[in-house]
């Protein structure tokens, strides 16, 4: 079986699903903070609980022939962890030495972890690969590099197996429309366009229109929610089956797309006019953040399929159905 955490939240619901698609096992824990217990597939076993206590994951450790954690739990918001750090290492941090401290101590040796281009900081490059020093500037960023240290140095001392997977903007829903990406409060700009032209927002705010770019606003790099989805399941295959481990990827579509870009994307999908509002630029934004993929794709033969109009129209169908009367 497979323990997915976090398994509730937007990438993990996503994951379970396609594992069980799949034919896997999965046993889901959660806390439900951030996640949705209607989001987690039926034909998985859902546990509500915290990873921080050891009571909970010690039973699932026990009761379930567990051969693979995959480990999304984890407060993610880059904001929140500026004004409340004590909260992102206490949940991000400790929640997960507890996790691999279980897991050592029932043998399970195998994790794939799911970390963030955040690690990476504002990096003087325009495109990211693995090989790029981590300096990340906020609590969050530097969570997540600290787990990845740990789990470096638990490999070393225990024979852990691992696969830390650092993502970039991930957006879209799964294309069957059941179920999508779900924040509160929502800080990301696709769903943030499309609740706008749902009417639950008035406008758009898009920080700064004046940088060194084709037409003056961020470059960022977008990958569909289940291209993402594809690669942890890639690299959960590759652990199981005694390949590629103890590696670090880069997942990313290796193409940019302007804040501009998105909005004419999301008009053309919905038909509809998007109310911007310029501000300006918030400080530590960096023009472009691209990353390469290389890597992954070499070693575990990941491609992403989707475009950003695959992305904008399975989150609008998601939205659509959704959105309209919560």
């Amino acid at each position: 079986m497979i323990l997915v955490t976090g398994g509730a939240g937007y990438i993990g619901s996503h994951t379970v699903k396609t594992l069980v698609d799949q034919g896997y096992k999965v046993v889901v824990i959660d806390n439900l903070s951030t996640g949705h217990k209607a989001a987690v597939d039926k034909r998985a076993v859902f546990i509500q609980g915290d990873i921080k206590d050891e009571q909970i994951v010690e039973y699932i450790f026990s009761d379930f022939d567990i051969k693979c954690v995959i480990h999304f739990a984890a407060n993610c918001y880059v904001g929140e962890s500026v004004i409340n750090p004590i909260k992102y290492y206490e949940n991000n941090v400790a929640a997960s030495i507890c996790l691999l401290k279980l897991m050592l101590q029932h043998k399970v040796d195998k994790l794939v972890f799911s970390s963030s281009c955040a690690v990476y900081g504002n990096p003087q490059v325009e495109q990211i690969d693995e090989t790029c020093s981590t300096n990340p500037i906020n609590p969050y960023g530097k969570t997540k590099l600290i787990v990845e240290q740990i789990i470096r140095d638990l490999s070393h001392a225990y024979q852990l197996k691992f696969i830390l997977l650092r993502y970039f903007n991930v957006a879209g829903a799964d294309p069957s429309g059941a179920i999508g990406e779900h924040h509160n409060p929502e800080t990301h700009l696709i769903p943030n366009i499309l609740l706008h032209l749902l009417e639950k927002k008035d406008r758009i705010a898009v920080y700064g229109d004046d940088y060194p770019t084709k037409d003056g606003t961020c470059i960022r790099d977008f990958i569909h929610v289940n291209d993402l989805v594809e690669a942890h399941v890639l690299a959960l295959q590759s652990l199981i089956n005694n390949n590629h481990s103890n590696e670090c990827y880069n997942v990313g579509n290796q193409q940019g797309y302007s804040v501009n870009e998105v909005i004419k994307t999301c008009e053309r999908v919905t038909g509809k006019e998007v109310n911007a509002e310029y501000k300006a630029r918030r400080e530590g934004d960096p023009p472009m953040l691209i990353s390469t993929s290389e890597k992954i794709q070499s070693h575990l033969g990941w491609r992403p399929k989707h475009s950003l109009k695959d992305i904008v129209e399975t989150a609008w169908k998601w939205h659509w159905h959704n959105t309209l009367n919560v």
